[in-house]
């Protein structure tokens, strides 16, 4: 017999989606260790190693995440001598180093991993369809209606 307390768990898009979260990322941390880098990390490297010279403002738009977050990020990031930041104006741009452009591979290739490693889970299209409406639903309720 189920109890209340877990059927309103499963009813709760709250409790639900924090799970789904916690499964992935941990699917994520594993296919991202052959980079040295979490997750975010890499998508960070991603971004900068399209686009040399991309903004701090533009980082946190593509990750959704606050400008002190992208600091931090980004410092984090020069320690390990990934990128580099120019000053332009008031602007901070931000470059690959040589050896942030090498790992490019890598990133990709956990990318595809971690793709191939839940589609085997939950089937290719079912992650295709979630990842869409999950996209979708979150831009609603930030109030970004398509």
């Amino acid at each position: 017999m189920e109890h209340f307390q877990d059927h309103l768990l499963k009813g709760c898009l709250y409790f639900t989606a924090n799970q789904l979260a916690r499964s992935i990322t941990k699917l994520a941390e594993d296919e991202f260790r052959i980079t040295g880098l979490s997750p975010t990390y890499a998508f960070l490297m991603i971004a900068v190693n399209e686009k040399q010279g991309i903004s701090q403002k533009e980082l946190g738009e593509v990750l959704h995440i606050t400008p002190s977050t992208v600091t931090r990020f980004i410092e984090k990031l020069q320690a390990k001598g990934l990128v580099y930041a120019e000053q332009k104006g008031r602007m901070s741009l931000i470059y690959s180093t040589d050896k942030g452009k090498e790992l490019q591979p890598d990133i990709e290739k956990a990318w595809l991993n971690l793709y191939d490693r839940y589609s085997n889970i939950i089937g290719e299209q079912t992650g295709i369809e979630l990842t869409e409406q999950l996209f979708q639903i979150s831009n609603q309720l930030e109030g970004k209606h398509k």
